[in-house]
């Protein structure tokens, strides 16, 4: 038997499947959350394929593997291989989370209760209507956030296919006035495109909008930075990051 194979065996491992993740949170999060808890015999890996087809192959290498991860821009096309899906998961039309048991993919949605813990804090009665920057698989877990909290939205997208979906565009002074929050759910702006931000009416935006971005590295990024130079509260991705990481925790080590 392949020796590497035999090590990995003897790992309990866990993972994230995405496609251009060299940086990503997860496992910087996870490596350290393992060494503080003395679980040397764990590791987590980043899975940076260009196809989902390579999954099975993944799950094959690695035999002790109990979990997975999932961002851009699989979390919406990476329901068709699972076994199972919650119900929230299946509401919510993404998954972010994978339980493996005895080979058997069991979809969860963690980013719902990341987002939603996160963003309520800095919330107001003031805050009523959203728009929402992005039509990814992310952006599927803040509108069933919003409508659990009764805020109603638009989204923002560079090719609207749905009813309440316009283009940037579209997106007006008189629009950015109505809605007190912008929640960025894109990528634009995430390290190393640092220079990179949402092209949208920033003049519009007064003391009373609340920005949110989904990004956590830089920390603060130019859409927030604009949003803040205008008096606005703002607040990154970071806390709803560990906020879902935690809960994915708890899914892949419940028994």
């Amino acid at each position: 038997m392949d020796k590497n194979y035999e090590q990995r065996n003897q790992k309990v491992s866990f993972g994230l499947v995405g496609k251009n993740i060299p940086y990503s949170f997860s496992k910087k999060y996870f490596t350290e959350k393992f060494n503080r808890l003395n679980l040397s015999n764990h590791e987590f890996h980043n899975f940076d394929i260009d196809n989902l087809k390579k999954l099975p192959l993944i799950i094959k290498e690695y035999p002790n593997i109990k979990g997975l991860s999932v961002t851009i821009p699989y979390k919406e096309k990476i329901i068709e291989l699972l076994d199972e899906i919650s119900e929230e998961a299946r509401e919510i039309g993404a998954v972010n989370c994978i339980k493996i048991i005895n080979n058997k993919l069991i979809g969860y949605n963690t980013d719902s209760i990341g987002f939603e813990n996160s963003f309520k804090q800095s919330l107001k009665s003031k805050h009523q209507k959203a728009i929402i920057l992005g039509t990814g698989g992310a952006s599927k877990a803040v509108k069933f956030v919003l409508n659990k909290l009764s805020i109603s939205f638009i989204s923002v997208s560079r090719n609207p296919k749905m009813d309440d979906e316009i283009s940037y565009q579209s997106l007006s002074n008189d629009i950015i006035k109505e809605h007190q929050i912008i929640i960025n759910c894109t990528p634009v702006g995430t390290f190393p495109l640092v220079d990179e931000f949402p092209i949208i009416p920033y003049e519009s935006i007064t003391d009373s909008h609340y920005l949110f971005d989904l990004i956590y590295n830089p920390s603060e990024t130019l859409f927030l930075q604009k949003g803040k130079e205008s008096g606005a509260t703002i607040k990154n991705g970071l806390e709803m990051l560990e906020i879902q990481a935690e809960k994915a925790w708890e899914i892949w080590t419940s028994s």
